[in-house]
């Protein structure tokens, strides 16, 4: 099961909040695809949440978006900041990334955010979110949400 980000901002606000937070503190983070052997590539990124959904957008025939058309499986990470502080807590968002092919999808985000052409834009779909901090210098703090079940808050010393 898979939910676009409209569906989780709606589901868990205060969580999506402090995600979009996260994410929007930094210009890049970094996305985990998978290659054409099955092993993990890391790649710096933006992200970007716009008309409820989370955007990811690339140079043209990048690896990274060669993966993704592959095999749409990802794993987004926060940029996590200068030093050790985690404002906000370490977030990771996984899922499946899939290519906009519509012409009138594509033009409403380039009106927007006049990315460098030509590029590659891929819409997400969600199938987990997850939130790590530390609690009171004592409590390691996950939160952890998919699609279609309430946030889990798992709590350990």
């Amino acid at each position: 099961m898979a939910a676009n980000w409209d569906t989780f901002a709606t589901a868990e606000p205060a969580l999506a909040g402090i995600v979009e937070d996260r994410f929007r503190a930094f210009t890049h983070h970094v996305l985990a695809t998978l290659r054409k052997d099955g092993a993990p590539r890391t790649s710096g990124i933006e992200a970007d949440f716009r008309f409820g959904e989370l955007w990811l957008g690339m140079m043209w025939n990048s690896l990274k978006a060669r993966d993704l058309r592959r095999d749409p499986r990802f794993a987004l990470q926060a940029n996590p900041g200068d030093g050790t502080g985690m404002g906000g807590g370490d977030v990771r968002i996984a899922g499946r990334a899939f290519e906009v092919t519509d012409p009138a999808v594509k033009d409403r985000y380039v009106k927007e955010v006049e990315p460098p052409e030509p590029f590659h834009l891929f819409r997400t779909e969600l199938t987990e979110v997850v939130r790590t901090y530390v609690e009171d210098d004592t409590y390691l703090v996950a939160q952890v949400w998919k699609p279609g079940e309430p946030v889990r808050t798992l709590k350990r010393t």
